[in-house]
């Protein structure tokens, strides 16, 4: 089975294949500059992810044999890691799958009006998030699911990044509690308010974070937060979270949202949707080549970083792994918003109901 089947270039050949991107949202500038790859590890890491989703309860087994593939989560992870060892890309799909379940379950709160039930969950995240031995059998497969998986992230490098993870996520819980009351009150945020609260619910620096135990080191901050590390790092994330919200958009209109750029374009800078859309385009492609600037900074970087030490050495390596990855995530995102089920709106019975989702009150129970 080809790793990527639908799509419109192959890991193997250059053959074009059978997705098409719509005109409006394709960027020939990734699919030129930016050739796709594949860990090695994907199609293992497929059917293991599916498995942990089954034996953690958190997706129904109807659900898991329907969707999953089709979801292509392990696809975005597995394009993204590259040059991780398998335990800890698995363990990284895995959280990434829940992430993903874990935005379904805020998502349907909000349509239900289950403010409870979100309190209750977002306290018990929070929880585990500092004490995951405790919390793997909690009663809500979501908390346990997520115990879980942040305790083996916990297992790669020293307590020192797990502080950080652990930080990072803290304030991606909270972001999220914004949202859900912005939603339920439906305020749409300014254009600058909204770009740094999605910062935190997209969790760019969990994301960036998590390039660390795949290329085997910790960086210290001296590294982390030098501006030739950390702007491509932003670059990477911040094109993920505004494509998203292009490919996104039909999808959060008919589910009635408030957080996506575009909506927040027409409500605050009195943009029609077109202009809106075009907007997003042009903040992309922005993105994107100041990104190619950055990385070869970032490349001159890790070259200082070389000093004759051993230490310098695996530096060097490793931010060059790092800058390597941030590469691959423009790809992958790109590719995984054309090919994932979750934003083939116009394939649902009902544009505002996700298939993939549960959509009964889990929440109160």
């Amino acid at each position: 089975m080809p790793a990527f089947p639908y799509s419109t270039t192959s890991t193997s050949t250059s053959t074009p294949t059978a997705v098409a991107v719509p005109p409006a949202l394709a960027l020939p500038v990734i699919e030129a500059a930016f050739p796709r790859k594949l860990h090695a590890y994907w199609p293992e890491l497929q059917e293991k992810t599916r498995g942990w989703l089954l034996e953690k309860r958190l997706m129904p087994a109807d659900k898991v044999e329907q969707h999953a593939d089709g979801l292509r989560y392990t696809d975005l992870m597995a394009g993204y890691y590259l040059g991780a060892p398998d335990e800890v890309l698995q363990a990284v799909a895995d959280y990434s799958a829940w992430f993903f379940l874990w935005d379904d379950r805020h998502d349907r709160d909000i349509v239900h009006g289950r403010p409870v039930a979100w309190r209750r969950l977002r306290r018990a995240l929070h929880t585990a998030l500092d004490a995951p031995q405790e919390h793997l059998h909690h009663p809500d497969a979501l908390v346990a699911g997520f115990a879980d998986s942040v305790l083996r992230l916990y297992s790669f490098l020293p307590g020192t990044w797990n502080a950080r993870f652990a930080r990072h996520f803290h304030a991606v819980i909270d972001a999220y509690d914004r949202e859900f009351h912005n939603r339920s009150e439906g305020v749409v945020p300014p254009v600058e308010e909204y770009l740094a609260l999605r910062r935190l619910t997209f969790a760019h620096w969990i994301w960036t974070d998590l390039l660390e135990p795949s290329a085997g080191c910790e960086l210290p901050d001296a590294v982390r937060k030098n501006p030739a590390y950390r702007r491509p790092a932003l670059l990477s994330q911040e094109f993920a979270a505004w494509y998203n919200d292009l490919c996104s958009l039909p999808k959060e209109i008919a589910g009635d949202e408030v957080h996506n750029l575009g909506i927040s374009l027409v409500k605050h800078e009195g943009l029609s949707l077109e202009e809106a859309i075009a907007e997003i385009r042009r903040r992309i492609e922005e993105c994107i080549a100041e990104f190619l600037v950055a990385e070869q900074d970032a490349l001159r970087f890790a070259d200082t970083l070389a000093n004759g030490t051993v230490r310098g050495k695996e530096l060097s390596s490793a931010v060059r792994a790092c800058v390597g990855n941030m590469r691959n995530w423009f790809s992958s995102v790109y590719w995984f918003h054309h090919e994932s089920g979750r934003y083939m709106v116009d394939s649902w019975d009902d544009r505002s109901t996700p298939p993939y989702v549960n959509n009964e009150a889990a929440g109160e129970k």
